[in-house]
């Protein structure tokens, strides 16, 4: 066995976080990603609660069965995530409905099977091997950071349902390698029967339910699940992670006709593209191509059609939406970009006449070693300085939201007052439009004349009131309006009374989704429960309150029950240690992945490179740690975090104009430092506890998860650099911990 241990944690370790990259991408698209943040944070902990089983139970500490054991993985890891979509499972009564409760339950246990066993196999290899842990843990940290990028390449290849299978094979070999002759039979059966499942794959992982159209389209890679609904002859929708929509309109490519066949849009900015000779067009978001149809309708000559899912973009210019929209992506004034929006205007100044969002965002979870609530940076007050300097100097920018306008409207203030803009409130109108229960902002870079306010969506008369009026400016009418008295009074005034949290979101704090507020818990809320927090009711905070319960009431005690045994154990000093490095690893992997989705750009492969790097940068420094003193690693992590939190924001800022492989290089450059030193302190703090690893890691894995779930409340209501400073703190007392004169 002892030739083959690397192989074994090696390939165990690509399919666990494989598993997990897998298995958000599949949760946040069936039920939604604050739920799928409860899940799975709560199956993760099978991790640690496996080691702490084998320190509870020495009849499992058997190599003989370890082949055994991580067969049963893999049955876990293939089986879990069909049976939790088919169950019946709806997170809206999870706190109403004891069958749901129920449910809820088997969900966890049937999706912390195989990262229970997982942990199980680890710790034995840690424990037998503990002299040559600064190796093992590096082939663990290497095979997570290879599964990240299998996970992704798997996931875009072969789709992600078939990717639901084909993640186990890793550890199916490895039960293979450590089996003996017969017992390789049944690893070996996994295998066959993983590879017969994969063609039916898709359907397998169907979860029952109704769709509200026709399906005559579907695609699931590492960043969306896709639909296209067929409404209408001519009109077609395009559906990503049940959640987002896009409308396409069917288009023969003909511009010759005559006004009556002229394409109606809901919100019409034919006004304001007509105020230019040229006009330079930007639509933020484009989804199925509507902004583009309605800026070549109505004479843009440069079209850019920024958006950042690769697959919509690829339906549009020649798949299956392309002929059906008339090709209007081919079309030469149209210039189609594959990018986070935001990244992509930071790189222009004085560029587009008209920008263009339209109910623009993201729900989607990022798997992290934990999982994190992702949050775009399209709504902070840094996007509003970055589109105000996009556009030219009499340039607009047209913003639809169906909720967040009211921290919007904060938002833009606070950036045109620290751009030095005077009279900022001269420079935006909101409009209000009943029927499309939609809000839109108009942001100009000079001050908005009454013509141009009155004018720039449809005229505003008493008699199209119920179609669209003001908010901003209001008539006094109407001026007792939250939106009108954030302007004229300030949101910090407004606060107290607004129903949803209106504070300003900033690229330090971009959590403008999270728009709950703890005055609003009602248990009785919890009757109509909704996946999203538009109506200010505090989910995703109370779903992190739950999960910090469970681990504080039921797991960490359980971290005490070896406690209670006879033989060696871990002194409070060196269980605090592994609980520390637990949690400030978990905390800066969480921080550095959100905050440099901002300077890569929104999208699953800034995960994937941020969370590679980690791992890999980790790995490489647990092999190195034998030749640094125990100090050293420590102060170096402090240090360059020091760096990371006052430095690299300035740098990055600077670099904004790069491109995607460019900044990818960049961030590699600036993250590799820091988690080369991040691998140091788990081998450092086994070579003190020797056999007792295996109770050091159940402590470091109950750790992990609660630090990646409490970090993301510090992160709501201070921000990441504060954040940062937490993970600080813990490595600071884990410094202090292992340098103390008494055992661990």
């Amino acid at each position: 066995m002892h030739k083959n241990k690397y192989v074994v944690i090696y390939l165990l370790s690509v399919s666990l976080i494989a598993l997990e990259i897998v298995w958000t991408r599949i949760f946040s698209a069936e039920f939604f990603y604050t739920f799928a943040f409860l899940i799975l944070s709560l199956a993760v902990l099978g991790l640690g609660l496996g080691a702490l089983g084998l320190k509870l139970f020495s009849s499992c500490n058997n190599q003989k069965h370890l082949w055994l054991i991580l067969s049963f993985t893999a049955l876990f890891a293939s089986a879990g995530p069909p049976i939790a979509l088919h169950i019946g499972m709806d997170y809206g009564k999870l706190f109403i409905s004891w069958l749901m409760v129920g449910k809820f339950i088997l969900t966890i246990i049937l999706l912390s099977a195989p990262f229970f066993s997982g942990g199980i196999a680890l710790a034995m290899l840690f424990k037998h091997y503990h002299r040559d842990i600064p190796r093992l843990y590096m082939a663990d940290l290497l095979g997570a950071g290879s599964g990240v990028i299998i996970s992704v390449l798997l996931m875009n290849l072969f789709g992600t349902p078939a990717a639901v299978f084909l993640v186990g094979i890793p550890v199916i070999i490895s039960a293979i390698v450590t089996g003996k002759s017969v017992q390789r039979l049944l690893p070996a059966l996994l295998f066959i029967v993983t590879l017969a499942l994969i063609p039916y794959s898709e359907k397998i992982m169907e979860k029952p339910g109704e769709e509200r159209a026709p399906v005559i389209y579907k695609h699931w890679d590492a960043i969306a699940k896709i639909k296209i609904y067929n409404y209408q002859e001519n009109y077609r929708g395009i559906n990503i992670d049940n959640a987002a929509n896009s409308p396409v309109y069917g288009f023969d490519g003909n511009w010759v006709r005559p006004d009556s066949e002229r394409f109606q849009f809901g919100i019409s900015v034919k006004y304001l593209i007509e105020q230019y000779d040229s006009c330079t067009f930007m639509s933020l978001g484009a989804g199925g191509g509507v902004d583009v149809l309605q800026a070549l309708q109505e004479g843009a000559v440069e079209i850019h059609a920024v958006e950042v899912n690769p697959h919509v973009n690829k339906l549009m210019l020649d798949g299956e939406l392309a002929e059906f929209s008339g090709f209007i992506y081919k079309d030469p004034k149209v210039k189609v970009i594959t990018e986070d929006a935001r990244t992509y205007v930071r790189r222009f100044k004085n560029k587009f006449d008209v920008i263009y969002s339209l109910s623009s965002n993201t729900f989607a979870a990022l798997a992290s070693g934990s999982f994190a609530l992702a949050e775009n940076y399209l709504f902070t007050t840094g996007a509003f300085k970055d589109y105000y300097r996009a556009l030219t100097d009499n340039g607009v920018m047209m913003m639809e939201h169906q909720f967040y306008m009211p921290r919007i409207v904060s938002e833009v203030l606070d950036a045109l007052s620290e751009l030095g803009i005077q009279n900022p409130q001269d420079h935006f109108a909101v409009y209000d439009l009943p029927q499309m229960r939609r809000n839109i902002l108009l942001l100009s870079k000079r001050p908005l004349t009454e013509q141009v306010r009155q004018k720039a969506f449809g005229e505003l008369k008493p008699e199209n009131y119920a179609q669209i009026h003001l908010l901003y400016p209001a008539p006094d009418s109407t001026a007792g309006n939250l939106i009108n008295r954030i302007v004229t009074e300030g949101w910090s005034v407004m606060q107290d009374s607004a129903k949803i949290d209106i504070s300003p979101c900033t690229d330090n704090r971009p959590f403008t989704a999270q728009l709950g507020l703890w005055k609003n818990f009602n248990i009785h809320k919890l009757n109509d429960l909704k996946p999203w927090e538009f109506m200010g009711f505090p989910l995703s905070k109370l779903l992190i309150i739950i999960i910090l319960l469970i681990i504080v009431i039921l797991v960490l005690p359980l971290n005490l029950l070896p406690y209670a045994k006879k033989g060696k154990k871990l002194s409070p000093a060196g269980w605090l240690y592994f609980f520390c490095i637990g949690i400030a690893f978990m905390v800066v992997e969480i921080v550095l992945i959100q905050r440099y989705t901002l300077f890569i750009g929104s999208s699953s492969y800034t995960c994937m490179t941020i969370l590679f790097t980690i791992l890999i940068g980790s790995g490489i420094g647990s092999r190195m740690s034998v030749h640094f003193k125990n100090r050293f690693p420590f102060i170096a992590i402090i240090l360059l975090l020091a760096v990371e939190i006052f430095v690299t924001p300035l740098l990055t800022s600077t670099m904004a104009g790069l491109n995607i492989y460019g900044r990818i290089l960049s961030a590699i450059v600036f993250i590799f430092p820091v988690t080369f030193f991040m691998g140091m302190p788990f081998p450092k703090g086994s070579y003190k506890i020797g056999e007792l690893i295996d109770w050091g890691f159940a402590v470091n894995g109950a750790a992990s998860v609660l630090g990646s779930t409490a970090i993301m409340l510090v992160s709501f209501s201070y921000g990441f650099k504060i954040a940062l400073m937490v993970g600080m703190l813990f490595y600071f007392i884990a410094f202090c911990l292992i340098n103390l004169n008494t055992r661990m």
